[in-house]
């Protein structure tokens, strides 16, 4: 294997961890808002405030998993 080869496997092995890392912590952000999302649902507090957060919540995870979605599709490629 040549110094190129290497140096570009070792460049693709960089970009696959990289990925893997944010996938794992987009993962364990969505984890995070689950549990404020649920203590939210099963507070008696009905606020407006809270309703505004729960709104928040469900878009922070819906964009988290198009990131995922996306950086999933770069490792096939």
């Amino acid at each position: 294997m040549s110094e190129t080869q290497k140096d570009e496997l070792i460049e693709a092995q960089k970009q696959v961890i990289g990925i893997l890392f944010e996938v794992v912590k987009r993962f364990q952000a969505n984890n995070d808002l689950d549990e404020e999302y649920f203590q939210l649902i099963s507070s008696s507090e009905k606020t407006k405030k809270n309703k505004k957060r729960l709104e928040s919540i469900l878009k922070e995870r819906e964009e988290n998993g198009k990131i995922v979605g996306r950086l999933l599709e770069q490792l096939e490629d």
